[in-house]
């Protein structure tokens, strides 16, 4: 089966917010990639083990999830926090022109590392989006529209080059990227609200359970950090960056987070929060988000 390439002239390089309107997931456009291409062992996020390129057991013939409404109750956590980014609609429609992997399974291998590759494509996509939005310096903002073209021209070439491609190297570019606009944005808030909240807040940082209720964040350097089970309610994270933080069951109730610093949808979907929770204009609130 031929690939079909993205329609021609067709931009990545899209403004931040209709960028990121347009890295939001589409399942009505997609073959259940993430249900099949990725796999996983039996935890707390998943009541099952799954080994990768196989379809989840809970998987109906025309791709829907037949446990859709009660993944939390059965064990299927982890689905729930799930965000390709858009990139099982741009896989199954853009790349394979609606084809899917039931039907021509010669193609199923390709599809799915297709679709790895591009999930990891379209997540530089948001933040990088982010860092245009945010960087107060014109040549990192530049750098920034640079690396989304290159990304975008890479998208464009499909599969199988989409195989070949270097993401280790290309996440390294992104990465000091979004690590010199942290800095400069943190630097505005003076990182004030540290000495408060304690002096251990650095990347990486085991937060585990801490108690942070209505501190000051602003400033703070939480990238990779270990916020499972953390109370953050009504604390204030602006300037706050949470880059890759795990906040599953992170108390989120009455905090605001209109201004952290690379917060994503799956963050915001693995933590808890209600009504009174202030999210970016980008994010949506999840639906098991409930006022006590």
């Amino acid at each position: 089966m031929p690939v079909q390439q993205p329609a021609p002239g067709r931009s990545l390089s899209l403004t931040p917010l209709r960028e990121r309107e347009d890295l939001r997931p589409d399942c009505s456009n997609c073959y259940a990639l993430c249900c099949t291409a990725f796999g996983f062992a039996r935890s707390a996020d998943f009541a099952v083990d799954k080994a990768a390129g196989t379809p989840c057991s809970n998987l109906a013939e025309d791709f829907t999830c037949t446990i859709h409404t009660s993944l939390r109750p059965r064990g299927f956590t982890g689905c729930t926090v799930f965000d390709c980014h858009g990139a099982g609609q741009t896989v199954s429609q853009g790349y394979y022109a609606g084809e899917d992997w039931r039907t021509h399974p010669e193609v199923a291998r390709e599809m799915f590392s297709t679709f790895a590759a591009v999930r990891q494509l379209h997540e530089m996509l948001w933040y990088l989006a982010e860092a245009v939005e945010r960087a107060f310096d014109p040549d990192a903002a530049g750098r920034a529209e640079e690396l989304r073209d290159l990304i975008g021209r890479e998208l464009v070439k499909g599969p199988p080059a989409l195989g070949a491609l270097d993401l280790p190297a290309l996440h390294e570019r992104v990465r000091a990227l979004l690590l010199e606009v942290s800095a400069e944005v943190r630097a505005g808030y003076f990182a004030e609200g540290q000495q408060d909240a304690g002096t251990d807040l650095l990347p990486s940082a085991d937060l585990m359970g801490r108690d942070l209720r209505s501190a000051s964040l602003c400033g703070a350097d939480l990238r990779g950090a270990y916020l499972i089970g953390a109370d953050l309610r009504g604390a204030d994270l602006a300037g706050t960056d949470l880059l890759g933080a795990d906040l599953r069951s992170a108390r989120l109730e009455g905090a605001d987070l209109t201004r952290a610093l690379f917060l994503t949808q799956p963050q915001v979907n693995a933590a808890r929060g209600n009504s009174n929770t202030l999210l970016p204009p980008v994010l949506s609130r999840p639906g098991h988000w409930l006022d006590r």
